[in-house]
């Protein structure tokens, strides 16, 4: 059994819950983050790249080998905080051996929109499980 989390690129909309609820749930400290946001755009936190009129933003969730991969609790049926908590359904969690779990089918739709799944370069020292969806830039 593979428990995964798929990360929707084109749906994460920076806000930062995913992190925050982690914190919450966890007690971590001000400056302790399992789970970050990315800002793909202008090389600096919520700054777009590109010129006017053409400007591009997006955002990631970055899960760090601290993420201990949770199971949340009884009030979120076993999803990890991150996962229920996020408010645009940008993460989806579960087994990838499972094709009737929410993973494997919102997967499989993705790919069938042709979008592009990857995991990050290990030199980023990322969880393992942790798979990101992305269409166009």
């Amino acid at each position: 059994m593979a428990k995964n989390i798929l990360a929707n690129v084109n749906r994460c909309v920076g806000c930062w819950t995913c992190s925050l609820s982690c914190k919450q749930a966890y007690g971590l400290a001000d400056d302790e983050y399992r789970v970050f946001i990315r800002t793909i755009g202008g090389g600096q936190i919520d700054t777009p790249g590109g010129k006017w009129p053409n400007l591009y933003m997006k955002w990631m969730p970055i899960y760090t080998k601290k993420c201990i991969g949770c199971a949340g609790n009884a009030a979120t049926g076993g999803v990890p905080y991150c996962v229920f908590n996020c408010p645009t359904d940008a993460l989806v969690y579960g087994d990838s051996d499972d094709p009737e779990s929410a993973y494997s089918k919102t997967l499989a739709e993705l790919k069938s929109e042709e979008f592009r799944v990857y995991q990050l370069d290990p030199w980023e020292e990322p969880r393992d499980g942790v798979f990101y969806a992305e269409k166009g830039i």
